[in-house]
């Protein structure tokens, strides 16, 4: 009996200690008296995400509420104090000036056991610097010229399945079709495969490509924690990649690798370079032996290449169109400018051509302020940070960091008409005048996306293509205002975006 007492005593203490600490925690800038909402006891900041408010709502409603307020406002990321970075000049020094201090973006991941989670995007420390070295050369201009004609291809394929549609109804949901042009794109680039989603909107990889943006292996709660304690989910042996989208990707991989070298065939694709890594590595360990990609760092570099690539441009595609059917001048300046660039090659897009279509930029960058693809960066920081001129104002080794892009890419401050859809905004003199972490859809820094390129790439094109031989206008099913998805962590349209288009 005394021995049950005292477990008691021991466990009612134990909850006690860690009931203070928890509080103690979730109270941690209050305290210190920087402005922040009070947090929920389990969900922190994040209270009502994916139910009741998007990733995007919480990031933009902090941002609004607190600006003005001091360099940054404080956040619970879960369990975790953190900072929402509210001034340019902060998120100068985190991105580019201090980089050293913040290279971490702090989200989980464990290759050991998700060999999926092994990919650039998530990678810290000296992995992240390792594979970044690797595959720098990847996406250079020279690489993006062999793949230009392998984009056109599809392109066109995109153009003539898209008139078989117009030809059936005035009516097309374009959202869907550029998310199978895009798929195409990059399963054909990453993996040497023809998926055919174009042909057929059931091919597997479109639905294994649109499954690994919504099949989650963790409930709330689950990534709640490894969120929280990324750590101890590490040696607990915890995954986040669905058993399924995981099996699917290992096996595409590892066949394409094993067909490849067997026959040895090369297509001057990302496979191609991801195989070359394999067996010609570009560095060496600190020990002096050659460090060579396994099968399974392949295979996680290819997955976030075709699953970050093909979602990212096909939904900045269907915004840039959905925008430029409210605004038919904008349209038709758009496409003058494409059938006098396409004249002036004898009728075709070329690779230099394509450099040439400056206001399809304009308009394409435009719609990256408005519609923020991925809406925030994250960093971690890696050691106790004052804030120049702002000694109250610390971050603590090992707090995240959220630097919402999308609410201060419609900020008055720094955009005139913030919610106004205006190509000029992007004119050679205003970006001249321009900071460049004012504009952040692709980050800015040694950490900024490696994929760019490409992603620019396939947008200019698929656009060009489908502008140059179809009208876009609004209908009755055209969502006005547009209606965001609350359940994803990018930012997305709801439903379908419905236009009419008719041939030129």
């Amino acid at each position: 009996m005394a021995v049950g007492a005292v477990l008691l005593t021991a466990l009612l203490t134990l909850v006690g200690y860690l009931l203070v600490k928890w509080r103690k925690t979730m109270r941690y800038w209050q305290e210190l008296g920087i402005p922040c909402e009070e947090p929920h006891l389990l969900m922190g900041s994040l209270k009502g995400v994916r139910t009741k408010r998007s990733f995007n709502d919480i990031w933009t409603s902090h941002y609004n509420k607190f600006r003005g307020t001091g360099p940054f406002a404080g956040f619970y990321w879960f369990q975790r104090p953190g900072v929402l970075v509210l001034e340019p000049s902060l998120v100068k020094q985190i991105l580019i000036k201090d980089f050293n201090k913040f290279t971490d973006r702090g989200f989980f991941h464990n290759p050991d056991d998700d060999p999926l989670s092994g990919q650039l995007f998530l990678l810290d420390g000296h992995k992240w610097r390792s594979m970044r070295h690797k595959l720098s050369s990847t996406f250079t201009s020279g690489k993006m010229k062999y793949m230009f004609p392998t984009v056109i291809k599809v392109g066109h394929e995109f153009t003539d399945v898209m008139g078989k549609y117009v030809d059936k109804s005035p009516i097309v949901e374009v959202k869907e079709l550029l998310a199978r042009f895009t798929t195409d794109v990059i399963g054909t680039c990453a993996f040497g495969i023809e998926c055919s989603s174009l042909k057929d909107p059931d091919a597997e990889f479109r639905e294994m490509g649109r499954r690994s943006l919504t099949d989650q292996r963790l409930g709330p709660v689950g990534i709640g924690f490894v969120n929280s304690f990324p750590n101890l989910a590490r040696r607990l042996h915890m995954k986040m990649t669905a058993e399924h989208i995981e099996k699917f990707f290992m096996r595409i991989v590892r066949e394409t690798v094993a067909f490849r070298e067997q026959n040895n065939i090369r297509r001057n694709d990302f496979m191609d370079q991801l195989i070359d890594l394999k067996n010609n590595p570009l560095m060496m360990s600190e020990t002096g032996e050659n460090v060579n990609l396994t099968i399974e760092e392949i295979a996680a570099q290819a997955f976030v290449f075709f699953a970050a690539g093909f979602e990212t441009s096909s939904t900045t595609m269907g915004f840039a169109l959905y925008e430029l059917a409210q605004n038919q001048g904008i349209q038709n300046r758009v496409r003058t400018e494409i059938q006098e660039v396409s004249e002036k090659y004898k009728g075709e897009l070329s690779y230099e051509s394509v450099k040439e279509l400056v206001y399809l930029d304009q308009v394409i960058s435009e719609t990256l302020r408005l519609y923020t693809v991925l809406p925030v960066l994250n960093r971690e920081c890696l050691e106790d940070f004052v804030v120049p001129e702002n000694p109250k104002y610390v971050i603590k080794k090992g707090m995240p960091i959220i630097i919402p892009a999308g609410a201060m890419h419609r900020d008055e401050k720094f955009y005139a008409n913030p919610n106004t859809f205006d190509p000029e905004n992007f004119s050679a003199e205003r970006v001249k005048e321009r900071d460049s972490v004012e504009w952040l859809p692709f980050g800015d820094g040694p950490r900024n996306c490696i994929g760019m390129r490409f992603g620019q790439m396939q947008t200019r094109i698929g656009l060009a293509l489908l502008i140059k031989d179809f009208k876009f206008s609004v209908c009755e099913q055209t969502t006005i205002p547009m209606k965001y998805n609350k359940e994803m962590f990018l930012i997305a349209s709801e439903s379908g975006i419905y236009l009419k288009v008719e041939r030129v």
